[in-house]
């Protein structure tokens, strides 16, 4: 059984289709990337899946769950996490506190004994800074712990971004546009992010991504989208030689 499956996905603004009929599946395991060219679609389908958007028709599967209906603020406790290609972080907290507010969808103490600090918060407390921690030495963080947000260079800050979704436990993870902004360097560290994310974390990725050699990098498969509907899903290699995705991007 994949670990997520999006069937017969649609979202209208209006009159505007802007998903139309959008079906695919994501395995265990694996790099699953969605290409397009601008207004294809690509970030919609990521805010539906994430539940900020509610779809016109169509259903979503996640771990075996039918998560259509569900909530955006459940999303996270169930084991999806997301980035932004515009990165969404509290400037004015450090990098160490953005991450311990990603820990929030594993609370499991009540307001009094949050009040009264008792020994099973202060335990709690101890497991968040422990996963938080492992997290900062996983993506080499450890200088910046204490930096606020608003001091740290803008490739520092992608990565802070990637840190906070893994902070949460994520089963599946969503990245919006990963090298965004990046410089060739620091997108040759997202990629080589994203692989040790899939291979050593054992964690599923689905992307957005414009940058095809990252693109080629990482991904297992990719699907192609044009105005919100499939070109052609296969290697990166087979879905960039596909002739009506060289139209999409090229035009003709």
């Amino acid at each position: 059984m994949s670990l997520f499956q999006a069937d017969g996905l649609s979202i209208n603004f209006g009159g505007i289709k802007a998903v139309d009929g959008v079906s695919f599946a994501v395995e265990q395991g694996e790099v699953f990337t969605i290409i397009g060219p601008n207004g294809a679609g690509k970030t919609t389908i990521f805010n539906l899946v994430s539940r900020i958007y509610e779809p016109t028709d169509g259903k979503l599967v996640f771990d075996g769950a039918d998560i259509t209906n569900v909530p955006p603020h459940r999303i996270a406790a169930l084991g999806i996490a997301r980035t932004f290609q515009n990165i969404e972080l509290f400037e004015h907290a450090t990098l160490l506190q953005n991450l311990l507010l990603a820990r929030h969808a594993h609370k499991r103490s009540g307001f009094f004994s949050e009040i009264l600090f008792l020994p099973s918060v202060r335990r709690m407390e101890l497991e968040h800074r422990e996963a938080v921690e492992k997290v900062i030495d996983f993506l080499d963080l450890q200088q910046y712990r204490d930096s606020f947000i608003v001091n740290l260079p803008y490739g520092v800050r992608k990565v802070t971004e990637l840190a906070r979704a893994l902070c949460t436990d994520p089963k599946l993870l969503l990245l919006d546009e990963p090298s965004s902004g990046l410089n060739v360097e620091e997108t040759d560290d997202m990629a080589f992010w994203i692989q040790d994310i899939r291979d050593l974390l054992g964690i599923t990725v689905l992307m957005v991504e414009h940058d095809m050699s990252l693109v080629s990098a990482v991904s297992d498969r990719v699907m192609a989208l044009n105005y919100g509907r499939p070109i052609t899903t296969g290697t990166p290699a087979e879905v960039q030689s596909h002739p009506e995705v060289v139209r999409a991007y090229l035009g003709g």
